[in-house]
């Protein structure tokens, strides 16, 4: 009830605070043994749903809408993820490449429910779909609204609300898809994604195909993960 009383009277707070709770969460992901970032993802999975619902009735740009520009981005986009693997296209490489970071003391955690729960286990599967079901349908509104709606057109202006959402603007576009990128593993991937994103926003003056867009490419990605064993992606 608190929740929704501040959305209704902050449009800002409506779009970016379901996101920074998310990202919040994200971060608590591992951090209690290994176990806990596959708990987490389901905890953080179900909180994103909740705010979906609560943020819904006033983000109302915030609809799934469906068209063929939707569909070649988001298989494009999924091309290019997987496509793009070299030394320099993952912050977990680049920084040490530039001497900015140095080489971890162990192993990054990778997500892989097989390997924590066993191959082909009820628990390993469960949360398989997990991943695959939170990424293609509750990541898409939370990071349109936050990114597409709210963060480009608040480096606009801070009445962000006046600005439409089919206005092009070369410093928030390229502010906008940087951060997108950089919040990513896959950096430069992330790039394309967000500018491939933020074109279709553009194009159509809505959300929605961006978010369908986006589920196209995480479904995808979630689907190639398991079929190939590309858990590097995760």
């Amino acid at each position: 009830m608190l929740l929704r009383k501040l959305f209704s009277t902050s449009p800002s707070g409506a779009r970016a605070l379901p996101f920074i709770l998310f990202v919040a969460l994200t971060f608590c992901q591992g951090q209690f043994g290994d176990a806990s970032a596959y708990w987490f993802y389901f905890a953080k999975t179900l909180v994103g749903l909740w705010l979906i619902f609560e943020m819904r009735p006033f983000v109302t740009e915030m609809r799934w809408a469906f068209s063929w520009e939707a569909v070649v981005v988001g298989i494009a986009v999924f091309a290019v993820w997987v496509g793009i693997n070299g030394e320099w296209t993952t912050q977990n490489t680049l920084w040490i490449k530039l001497g900015l970071s140095h080489p971890a003391t162990k192993p990054a955690l990778v997500w892989n429910p097989n390997e924590q729960f066993g191959s082909g286990s009820a628990l390993a599967w469960f949360f398989i779909a997990v991943r695959i079901l939170g990424s293609a349908f509750v990541v898409p509104p939370l990071e349109e609204a936050f990114y597409r709606s709210f963060l480009y057109r608040y480096i606009a202006n801070q009445n962000f609300l006046s600005v439409p959402l089919n206005q092009f603007l070369s410093v928030p576009f390229f502010t906008t898809i940087l951060i997108f990128g950089l919040s990513h593993n896959e950096w430069l991937a992330g790039i394309i994604c967000g500018a491939a994103f933020q074109w279709l926003v553009l194009r159509k003056n809505r959300l929605g195909d961006a978010m369908t867009a986006h589920a196209i490419t995480n479904f995808l990605l979630g689907v190639w993960v398991v079929w190939r064993g590309a858990w590097n992606f995760w």
